[in-house]
């Protein structure tokens, strides 16, 4: 069995000390989607939100939520990113939203990417909530990773289109490259 990296010799929960690692420059993409009913979405569109436009806040939100990414999960190392793109669409059936964050580090940006996406979504809710409570947010999830030991991660085949348009949920499967 591997041996758990958050754990030290005693089983203590513990922050994986990254001092011998190379600094190399790593990126990652995740996405979120918020359902919504098709009356909350003509809203979306409209710009008729009572609390404002919910795609810019979530914007920002994103932004703001990647850079304390270490403040959300507590063995997170802080990291100084030098990137972060949080970009909300409307689709068919609600917003779609996608995430790339960039370092120059000794450890990835996964999680970065990841509180991003649930942050900008969480914040689609927050706007909305007004007009349906029963908003869903729905595939949070890594689309791809480069960079670092570990190499490099692509979601393979055909990612969720359920709230694209009608038909079967198609999942890809996770591939890893080996950086080198």
């Amino acid at each position: 069995m591997a041996k758990l990296s958050h754990y030290d010799k005693r089983g203590k929960a513990r922050m994986v000390d990254v001092t011998a690692k190379s600094v190399t420059q790593r990126t990652a993409v995740a996405q979120a989607f918020v359902k919504m009913s098709p009356r909350v979405l003509a809203a979306v569109r409209k710009l008729k939100n009572p609390k404002g436009d919910p795609l810019e806040v979530a914007r920002i939100a994103g932004i703001s939520a990647a850079k304390r990414t270490a403040e959300w999960i507590p063995l997170c190392h802080p990291l100084p990113l030098t990137h972060i793109d949080v970009h909300p669409r409307v689709c068919k059936n609600g917003v779609e939203i996608r995430t790339q964050v960039t370092a120059t580090a000794q450890t990835g940006v996964e999680m970065e990417a990841l509180v991003a996406a649930a942050a900008a979504a969480l914040t689609v809710y927050d706007m909305c909530k007004a007009l349906d409570k029963g908003i869903e947010i729905q595939d949070v999830f890594l689309l791809k990773k480069t960079g670092g030991k570990s190499g490099d991660f692509f979601r393979e085949g055909r990612i969720p289109t359920k709230h694209r348009k009608a038909g079967k949920s198609q999942e890809g499967s996770a591939r890893f490259t080996k950086s080198s």
